[in-house]
Parts: C-alpha cells; structure tokens; sequence
C-alpha cells in the first residue's frame, strides 16, 4: 500500500546497510542495498550482526557475539493493520529503538511480544543491553531493503554517560523529519500519551502577517448561521481566538490516515462565538503557533451542522451569542484552508472584536465558589508532584498523565490544590518546578463539603492552558488581582520568605470519604471490592507510572514503624532491584512477584533488639492535643531507636502473647497504669497462620522517588527530570549524576509497613502507610484512632513558628501502633492506592480503613 505523496510506504523503508569503510567520521550510507565492505578501523558489532543475518538462510539469528549497546532512544508509534489482516485489531502501537555500540547507531524495531519492557519501563533510555536474537524484516517493495528487529533482550544498568557523537549507520534513520520504520504513519507519538505534539513535524514558525482587506470579502458568524445551508462558498471570517483546546489523537490500524490528530478553537466576531475544528495534517503545522487572544482570517473553510453531544466552553463576555448550531471546519484539502493570522496593530476598532476576559480567582475566594465554577488562578508553585498516569478505559492501550501541583497566591494559609492533567503543552508540563510563577486557565472546581475531611480542589478542562515564563504581553497583566499577586510575591522574594517548597513524591490524593458508603457512591469500578488473591494480578497488569485506588477486606496483623532516613544515606539495594542478568522478558514481573511471595519466615519474624531514647517533655495545649491525636500527650514518653535491618535477623521469635509488642523497650507511659507499646506489634493470629500461608504479597517498600523532596533550585533540573515521565530520548546528565538519597525529604515522620490477611488466612499481603501529616491541614478534633488519623495525610509539614508545639514522630508513630491493637481480629475494608515505579518495582499505600462491624 502506498503511503501519500512524499510519505513513507507500509513495510519496511530503511534498509540494514554496510559501510565500505566503518571510520567514525563516515556520513553513513543511503538506504539501498545490504551489502558487506571489509575495512580498517575498529568494527561496528551492528554491523557484523547485520552481515550474519545476510549470510544466514533463516529469518533470525542468534548474534555470534553478544556485545552491550546502550539505548539512545524509545519511539512509539501506531502500526496499520496489514493486508492480511481480516478483523480490525484494537490499537497497536509499536516501537523503534535507537541503540549505539560505540561506532554506529542504528533504529532497530522492536518485536511486539517485547512491548511489555516499555510498557513497565525496564527497556528505557540510557541504560546498557544486551541483544540476544535479532531478525530481520524485508520491504517486498524495494530492492535490498529491510530493518533489524529485535526478538530478545536483557536489560542493564543505567549508564553514567552515553556519547551523543556517534553517527548512523544508515543515513536514512538521521533524515528530518524523523519517519517510522513501519507502516505509512509519518511521525512519532509522545511516548507516554497521546495529547502532546512529539517531534519535528511540529511547527512553531507561523507568524502574523499583513493583509489587504480592499479585495476581501468578510461574512459575520451570526450572517453565516442563518445562511450556511444555502451556500456552497463561503466568504472569509475575521475572528478572535478565545479558547483552544488540547489535541486529541483518534488514530486507528484500520483508518489509512498519517496525521489523524484534531483540536478545537472557540473563536468570536463582534456577532456570536462558534466552534472551529481543526483536522489532521493542519494541527502540526499550525497548532502550536496558534495561541489564545491571536485574530484569525479564515478563508476555504466548510460548515457542518454541530456534533449534539458536545458541551462549548462558556464565553468569555456573557453578552456575545453562543452559536451551538454549526460548526467551522479546517483542512488541508477539501478545501484546502487558508489560515492568516492578523498582527494586532492591524486590527481596527470598528471590527469590534472581542476582547479576552479572565476569570481569575483567589485562594481565599476558592472557599466560597460553587462546584463546577470555571475560573483562572496565579500564583507560586509550592508543591509539584509526580507525573502520574491513569487509563483512559480498561483493555486499551491509551492513558492520561496529569500530577499534582500547589500555588500559594498570599490569600490565604492554604494553597490551590491541582490536579494538572497534559494540556498539549510538554514544553510547560515537563519542565515545571516550585517557585515558579504560574497560570493556570479555564480549571473547574471540584468539591464536596459533606465529606470529612472537605473535598476541594481545581482539575483542568480540555481548554485549559498553561504559563510559566514571565507575565510580560500576556492579556492578564493588567487585571486586578495579577497585580495583586505579582505586589505580594515581591515583598516575599525580596525578603527571601519563599522557601520549604516540595517536589516529587508519593500524593495521597484525592482524600477517601469517611464512610464506605461515601466511598461506594463516589467510585465508577465494575466490582467495588477486590479479592486479595487479585490483588497480584491488579499491580501486574499496570503500567509504569500508573497508579489506581482499589478496595479489599482483610484483618491488620502486623505493624511497624521505619524511621525516614538521612539525607546523606544512599538507597539500599532492596530499594533499587537491579540485576543486569535479569531476563528482560514479559517473564520478568512475573518472577520478581514470585521471589516476592516465598513462603515461610518473614525478615522481621525474628525479635527485635530495639533501644529506647527519652524525648523532651511536649508542652501543647488542650486544642493543640485535640487537633493532633488524642491521647496521653502530657506525660513523658521514651521512643525506641529504629530496629535493626530485616537481613540482620534471622532468630525464632519469642514466646506470643495475645497482642504481642516486640522490642526490648517501648513507648511508656508514666501514669496509674504503665503501658509499653513498640515501634512494631503482631497479632496472635499471625504468629498462628502465617507459615501456612499460600502467598505472601510483599510491597511495603517506599522507593526513593515516592519520597518527596524538599526543593533546592540549584538542583532543579535534576530534581524535575527524576519526577517526570521517562523521556523518548537520552538527555546527557549535567555534571556528575546525582542521587535522590542525596536529597532531604520533606517528611518528618516515617512509614509504617502494615501486614493484611485475608479473610480466609491464606494469602497475606504488606502495605505501606505514609501518614505525612502536617497540623495546619487538619480539620478535626477527633483524631484519636488509626481509621480517622490516616485520612489527614495531604500536606507536608511546614517550618517555622509553632512547629515545636507539635508532637515529635516518634510519639505519633507510637499513638498509631497503639490504634492498631485494637484492631487485633477485627475484619476491615482497607482501601489501597497501587502504584507501579517502573522497572518491575510497585508500591501499594493504605489509605483508609473502614470498620464494617460499625456504621460507615
């Protein structure tokens, strides 16, 4: 099938190639014919797998020598469905990967049964390969031509440093734009998701142009409504873009189109606002030079009547018309459009265009706005999460990405909170960090006041878009509150006051309602409950960066406190499973959950040697306390130290008791009746059933990058490429590659490993639970108990006044540990947060327990 006129053909288009003379300075050879040259220097291993496939009467073959490559680059792309296909397959996205063995580089595709290494992020840029079979695939078309596959891999280690000057073999693979090497599609998708522009067909060199209005004739939106129908040309429209909106890709095998992609602007005369549609091959070239508030001249355009089902953005000025009746489509051919945009000194006063109006908000307003409210904010970043990602529908291949942001605006204590999905803007939502001016458009509110804690925070919309850098002609500078905020963080900035801001981490968010009832209603999931023997299954089956909210019933058996370590404390090993001899299959997760899941004695099953410290007498007063965790905050309490590491203990436990505390020395409590509590308890029903068990799950770890970090703009660059999604393309790292251990974390408690057994004791899984609690974000005086201290867990602690006032870690590490005793045999709905890192490791956080035998 051939591809459109100066688009690459299906199959096969690059040929596997030899140089006649393998010098570094080569410009590499055309894509012609395979052949094998002998010459001087040192030689290519691309290369000699290539004249062994040659020489080979299979398809495939095992390379004679199996040197490591390292991985320049990782690029998706959607395959059409092949002409022998009888049944349209769902999405199928295939990969090219750019590999390097020190004299050439060569695009290889890679087999699809490998997908899975993308998909969980084992195969990934910048780390060393080893290539164990290889094949290659002939364009029938073309004379010579094919490309080298890969058909099995072993993943290693992530190298400190990847020359970027080695040249391609191929001269073909270095061609701009950058094609495929399959099928007819003529760019690459962003690796991650759909929405954003990836690559060099992407366009930002459109700029405003004078026109001759003398010989052009100008139709009114509110004209072209009552007239369409009746027309079969259309006069030009001179129009204001109010609204754009991100791009969406609706690209499928079975559709024989190269650039299916669409985006929507809502533009305005002086007469009415209408839907503009955007098709295919015009959104690369004209989509990311067009920005809200440019005037348009549109010419050769169509009209259709408008798609039913979809809802317009409210405009701007509520006195212009809303034309949902029709809509405005643009293309590059049937007609092809014409598209001028008009420099603003060009536009005259009698044209009555209108103006753009934002609806900007203030923190301390945010309180008292209606749910579903539309409206803008500025302010300072405090907070920036992870990217994160979730699945569009289950069973597809197509995902979101979105993280969490905070901005302070000087209104009030408390920051907007901002669920920050992908706005087509990768070179804003990659590169975002705190203390940075942001904002933010067109959010809607979402909250739910009946919730405990109050549900409130903004998410994005389809036409929301995102700033950063400078405010400086932007239409906003001029509105009120702007100035306000931009008075407001000078005096902050100059006085050196913006300081404890966070970046990355783990982000317990949205908060669960407080009753299972709340919960039920406010999840869309075809079973509501999962059977812990699923569980496995459930964090198999993500992606990386996915993270997804589940529900199991179980009994708490186990509990132990681990301290947060230093910042200068490099990751353990357990913390980051690396093993270059891993077999880099789809086998791979299966059998790290299956080393995972060995039977029999647990590291901590073992007695613990933990020594105790005495801490300094906690004044607080009586709110104070309330507001914290009920409890005997007033009397002396003497914290163990940390135990000792899992792998140094291997003896049999002491003799149980019913609700057994381990260690040598507790928590005590001075009073009537002394108590000792420890920093880890297990139940007598664990001791009874846990060298029975069929699976023991084990994902309480909390890997370095769930941990949030306190920022440190020196190191931003570092600091934001660790907290976002893995790039298509190896970025040399900048000095000498740092650590997140390196980094102070911005907690100051540590994390509880948490044991749950099934209902039926015979598959136990570990959990973690973060409680990063911070007291200004709590809202309650009845934290006195694991069920509700666990919800209150958003917001990092502050420094400064009154901070000393709080109770120490260690003291609400033991009031948690003492909740959970009376849990002992208690059967409870605990709901789970499971999060896949990547690289075969996955954290699952408890984030709500819930007390069936109670009303909830």
């Amino acid at each position: 099938m051939s591809g459109e006129l100066g688009q690459p053909q299906a199959g096969p288009s690059h040929a596997g190639l030899d140089l006649p003379n393998p010098e570094r300075n080569q410009a590499g050879v055309p894509g012609g014919v395979i052949r094998r040259v002998g010459g001087p220097g040192r030689r290519s291993w691309i290369q000699k797998v290539l004249e062994q496939i040659t020489d080979s009467p299979r398809q495939w073959v095992t390379p004679s020598e199996v040197v490591p490559v390292a991985v320049l680059a990782v690029q998706r792309y959607l395959l059409e469905d092949e002409p022998r296909d009888v049944e349209p397959k769902p999405p199928l996205y295939c990969y090219d990967v750019t590999i390097s063995d020190g004299v050439y580089r060569e695009k290889c595709y890679l087999d699809p049964s490998l997908n899975s290494l993308v998909y969980k992020n084992i195969l990934k840029v910048g780390i060393e390969m080893k290539i164990s079979k290889v094949s290659c695939i002939y364009n029938e078309k073309r004379l010579g031509q094919g490309i080298l596959c890969i058909d099995s891999v072993h993943c290693g280690e992530t190298l400190d440093a990847i020359s970027l000057e080695t040249p391609f073999r191929n001269r073909a693979h270095r061609e701009v734009p950058e094609r495929p090497l399959r099928g007819g599609k003529s760019h690459y998708l962003a690796l991650w998701n759909n929405e954003d522009p990836y690559g060099d067909i992407w366009l930002t060199n459109k700029q405003p142009e004078e026109h001759n209005f003398n010989d052009t004739r100008i139709i009114s939106l509110s004209h072209l409504e009552m007239t369409w129908s009746n027309r079969r040309n259309f006069p030009a429209l001179l129009v204001r873009i109010l609204h754009k909106s991100k791009l969406r890709y609706y690209g499928k095998p079975d559709r024989k189109m190269i650039e299916p992609y669409q985006t929507f602007l809502e533009v305005a005369d002086s007469s009415g606002t209408v839907s503009v549609i955007m098709w295919n091959a015009l959104c690369p070239e004209w989509y990311k030079s067009l920005r809200v508030g440019l005037v348009l001249l549109l010419q050769d355009y169509s009209v259709k009547k408008s798609y039913p089902f979809r809802m317009q953005p409210l405009p701007v000025d509520p006195q212009i018309k809303l034309i949902s009746t029709m809509e405005i489509c643009l293309n590059l051919r049937d007609p092809p459009t014409n598209i001028i945009i008009i420099p603003e000194r060009q536009v005259k006063p009698e044209w009555r265009l209108p103006k753009l109006h934002n609806r900007f908000i203030t923190r301390s307003e945010l309180d008292h706005v209606p749910e579903n409210h539309i409206c803008d904010v500025i302010g300072i970043l405090v907070f920036v999460g992870r990217v994160q990602r979730s699945k569009k529908k289950e069973s597809r291949e197509d995902f979101w990405s979105y993280r969490w942001i905070h901005i302070a605006d000087g209104t009030s204590e408390q920051p907007f909170i901002v669920e920050l999905f992908s706005t087509s803007q990768p070179e804003i939502f990659e590169n975002i960090y705190p203390m940075t001016y942001f904002v933010c458009t067109q959010l809607k509110v979402v909250r739910n006041d009946t919730q405990v804690p109050k549900l409130l925070y903004l998410t994005t919309t389809n036409e929301s878009r995102v700033f950063i850098i400078g405010h400086r002609g932007h239409p906003y500078t001029n509105n009120t509150k702007v100035k306000n905020f931009i008075q407001w963080i000078k005096t902050k900035t100059d006085a050196g006051e913006v300081k404890n801001t966070v970046i990355g981490g783990y982000y317990p968010y949205p908060p669960v309602p407080e009753t299972f009832s709340k919960y039920s209603s406010s999840v869309k999931v075809e079973s509501l409950l999962t059977a812990i023997s699923e569980v496995r299954k459930e964090i198999e089956d993500l992606q990386y960066r996915e993270q997804k909210r589940i529900a199991i019933q179980g009994i708490i058996t186990v509990i132990k406190y681990v301290p947060h370590k230093v910042a200068t404390a490099s990751a353990p090993a357990s913390e980051t499973p690396r093993n270059a001899n891993r077999p880099s299959t789809s086998q791979a997760s299966k059998r790290e959950s299956q080393n995972q899941e060995r039977d029999g004695k647990h590291p901590d099953d073992g007695p613990s040697v933990a020594q105790g410290i005495n801490t300094s007498h906690e004044s607080l007063s009586p709110a104070k306390k309330k507001r914290i965790v009920q409890g005997p905050s007033d009397k002396q309490v003497i914290v163990p130290q940390p135990e000792p590491s899992a792998e140094s203990k291997g003896n049999k436990p002491a003799t149980p008791s019913n609700l057994q505390c381990r260690g040598s020395t507790g928590i005590s409590v001075q009073g009537k009746a002394r108590k000792t509590i420890s920093d880890r308890w297990e139940s007598q029903l664990w001791r009874e059933k846990k060298l029975g068990l069929i699976h023991h799950l084990r994902y309480s770890s909390v890997h370095p990058e769930s941990i949030p970090r306190k920022f440190i703009f020196e190191h931003r660059n570092f600091l934001t490429q660790q907290y976002n999604s893995q790039p298509a393309k190896y970025i040399p790292p900048e000095g000498r590659p740092a650590k997140l251990d390196d980094f102070k974390s911005a907690r100051s408690l540590g994390h509880f490993e948490i044991t749950i057994l099934g209902l039926n004791h015979e598959i136990a899984i570990d959990v973690a639970f973060l409680p990063m609690y911070s007291p200004e974000d709590i809202r309650t005086s009845q934290i006195d108990t694991l069920l509700t201290c666990m919800n209150y867990s958003c917001v990092y602690p502050q420094e400064g006044p009154g901070t000393d006032k709080v109770r120490s870690p260690r003291a609400l590490a033991g009031d948690i540990i003492k909740a959970v005793t009376e849990l002992d045999k208690v059967h409870i709905v605990c709901i789970l947060d499971i999060c896949s890192l990547g690289n075969n490791k996955a954290e699952v956080y408890l984030q709500r327990i819930y007390r069936p035998d109670k009303t909830s």
